[in-house]
């Protein structure tokens, strides 16, 4: 209530509050002029019924265990997470800073560099001179592929498929057809000798297109499809924290050789560093290294 009650003295913040979730009051009661949206348990369906962005823990009086809980379960809905000081001694090994609410001074958790505005200027600048530029000088190229796949197989020359983007939205990525128009029926998930994937990612230039309207980034997390999303959010921690950036074209884990039928955990560990520790010189060198590895032939894994 104190956190609540600070909200509405600072109309200018321009927090919409929807609700909070309670253990002890009745759901779907009114306290002052907020509804109970559910218990403390309900987070992730409180926050998908209400598209929120942010949620502010204040777990006065509960164990660390239940805030480490609550924090996970928000974690996984790719919303910022600030939590009322009362409890900041109960939080361990998680990267916090110290932000505030004029009044009420709050601490979020793992803020990361990319939730600065200036910081998502720059990236997206970097994003369309890089983008830009490659589709200039490789236009040949891909005009050379198309007419390569128009020639040797009947069917379209570019292939979209939904993949989970940024916040965990769903997007037609793009890519050239190399591969047979049957090829689905070897499964979902790429593994080595796949008739699906060419070694040196020439298919993977028609990403450039999501990159320049914004879908996607030059490097961030490669985007999964629904269904996988949906499994590894279930079995791996902290899974849903890599959809708090743009899917990348080339990313952290890609250029360290977990790509193809590779470990998802490691895979997911490696972007997870990438999005609480980057940086513009972070991109860039992940750009130069997948430009290095693009023309020596070093892409492990790249089936």
């Amino acid at each position: 209530r104190l956190v609540w009650n600070t909200i509405r003295r600072r109309p200018e913040l321009g927090y919409r509050v929807q609700g909070f979730l309670s253990d002890t009051v009745p759901i779907g009661e009114v306290v002052d002029g907020l509804p109970v949206l559910g218990r403390t348990e309900h987070i992730c369906r409180a926050i998908r019924a209400t598209r929120a962005d942010e949620v502010i823990i204040a777990l006065s009086g509960r164990s660390s265990q239940d805030l480490v809980e609550v924090i996970a379960l928000a974690e996984d809905e790719s919303v910022a997470i600030k939590v009322y000081p009362d409890t900041f001694q109960l939080i361990t090994n998680n990267g916090v800073s110290i932000g505030d609410l004029r009044d009420l001074p709050l601490v979020s958790v793992k803020n990361a560099a990319l939730d600065n505005p200036l910081n998502r200027v720059l990236k997206r600048g970097l994003d369309l001179v890089v983008a830009s530029l490659v589709l200039l000088f490789a236009a040949p190229l891909m005009l050379l592929i198309a007419l390569a796949i128009r020639l040797e197989s009947r069917g379209p020359i570019f292939f979209l498929q939904e993949r989970v983007g940024l916040d965990g939205q769903p997007f037609w990525m793009i890519k050239f057809r190399t591969m047979r128009p049957d090829a689905e029926k070897f499964g979902t998930w790429t593994v080595q000798n796949d008739p699906r994937v060419t070694r040196t990612s020439l298919d993977e230039l028609p990403q450039l297109i999501n990159v320049l309207i914004g879908e996607m980034s030059i490097v961030g997390p490669r985007p999964e499809q629904a269904h996988w999303v949906a499994q590894f959010r279930q079995q791996i921690p902290r899974y849903m924290r890599r959809h708090k950036e743009k899917a990348g074209l080339t990313g952290w884990a890609q250029v360290n050789g977990l790509r193809g039928d590779t470990s998802i955990e490691e895979r997911t560990r490696y972007d997870l560093y990438y999005v609480e520790n980057w940086s513009l010189l972070f991109d860039i060198k992940i750009i130069l290294r997948t430009i290095i590895n693009f023309i020596t032939g070093r892409q492990e894994n790249a089936y």
